[in-house]
């Protein structure tokens, strides 16, 4: 399947900056291992503490840098994708999902924290956030966080890593029906 994903990258400093290949070859990984059968598009904004944090004052009242903020564009029920759920973009022909923010210091924090390696909190991070795009959410502790972490762990494990079941909660969020990025992201500087 050719989905489009638009990668931002806003961190200058080349050694902090996460790597767009493996951020597309896993966003879809996921949209892979959760039967997404149409064209699909996605943005990924890749920024700093400061950054992520105005978004997070601004969309979820917290004034806190986060890890990862989700801004799905279509309501769809966890595990049970169906583009009849969503609007294809008639000019491109996809199916726009949302929008993912990741905060790359973040990463680098978690990865050292948890005992990852930065490539793979990076591809936990943005699988985490394609399940919120796809409906999953983890706010109750309850059915819906149990089946959220299992599907976490088995793309992990399909994507070539390996899930710490012994991880600390997460901060990722999935603010609904936002379009706080739907602009197209500019090519990531190593595309050009």
């Amino acid at each position: 399947m050719r989905h489009k994903i638009y990668i931002n990258n806003k961190i200058s400093d080349k050694p902090a900056r996460l790597d767009p290949l493996l951020i597309r070859r896993v966003v879809k990984s996921a949209l892979d291992a959760e039967n997404v059968d149409v064209p699909c598009e996605i943005s990924v904004l890749i920024t700093n503490d400061f950054e992520i944090q105005a978004i997070n004052r601004e969309y979820r009242g917290i004034d806190a840098p986060t890890d990862v903020l989700s801004f799905p564009l279509c309501v769809f029920a966890p595990g049970e994708f169906s583009a009849a759920d969503g609007e294809t973009d008639m000019s491109s022909g996809l199916l726009p999902l949302g929008d993912i923010v990741l905060c790359a210091p973040q990463v680098d924090r978690q990865a050292a924290e948890f005992g990852q390696t930065r490539e793979r909190e990076t591809a936990y991070l943005v699988i985490h956030s394609v399940l919120h795009l796809l409906g999953y959410d983890h706010l109750d502790e309850g059915e819906q966080k149990k089946q959220m972490r299992a599907r976490e762990k088995e793309i992990l494990k399909e994507s070539g890593y390996t899930a710490n079941v012994s991880e600390p909660p997460r901060s990722g969020v999935n603010i609904e029906r936002s379009v706080i990025f739907r602009r197209r992201a500019l090519p990531d500087e190593d595309e050009k």
